[in-house]
């Protein structure tokens, strides 16, 4: 008796791919490039393996999706960046492995909303921090007409815009 031949559709295999990103399987997702697999391919939502990777704190596998030619500004269906969803999560490490591969720290989503904007938005202060003394700025509006030194200083964190840098 033969084993009946398992066939994928190419959004399943896309998905299985995403999933290993997801999960820190480096093995299969150098598996999936070795096959040609393309390291920016996207799901439904959008989602590229590194902005699902860097989302759930896969800094390993960052590094070897960026290693691949991942696009570290690569945006998902709302217009958000890898480095957009470690400010929200404040991954500082994998932040700083996006800084230094070339993501654009003030990318804005559809809303219009920056990194810096998220990393305040949701009290990440070390984020904030990091992003400031990468050259964020925190000026920059959203489609609401708010920076995010507004943000800032409408949750109590307005220190962030007035403490002396350590020399």
């Amino acid at each position: 008796m033969t084993q009946p031949e398992m066939s994928f559709t190419p959004e399943q295999i896309t998905a299985l791919f995403i999933d290993a990103a997801r999960n820190g399987e480096n093995d299969l997702v150098k598996q999936f490039l070795d096959a040609g697999m393309p390291v920016d391919c996207t799901d439904g939502r959008g989602y590229t393996p590194l902005i699902v990777a860097t989302y759930n704190d896969q800094l390993d596998t960052a590094c070897l999706l960026l290693d691949n030619g991942a696009d570290p500004n690569g945006t998902d269906a709302k217009g958000a960046t890898a480095l957009s969803g470690v400010a929200f999560k404040g991954y500082e490490p994998i932040a700083r492995l996006l800084l230094d591969r070339g993501a654009d720290i003030d990318r804005p989503n559809h809303a219009g909303r920056t990194p810096l904007m998220f990393a305040i938005m949701f009290g990440r202060q070390g984020m904030a921090r990091l992003l400031l003394e990468r050259g964020a700025d925190p000026d920059l509006r959203d489609a609401e007409g708010l920076s995010a030194r507004d943000l800032a200083h409408r949750q109590g964190l307005g220190s962030l815009f007035t403490e002396t840098p350590a020399p």
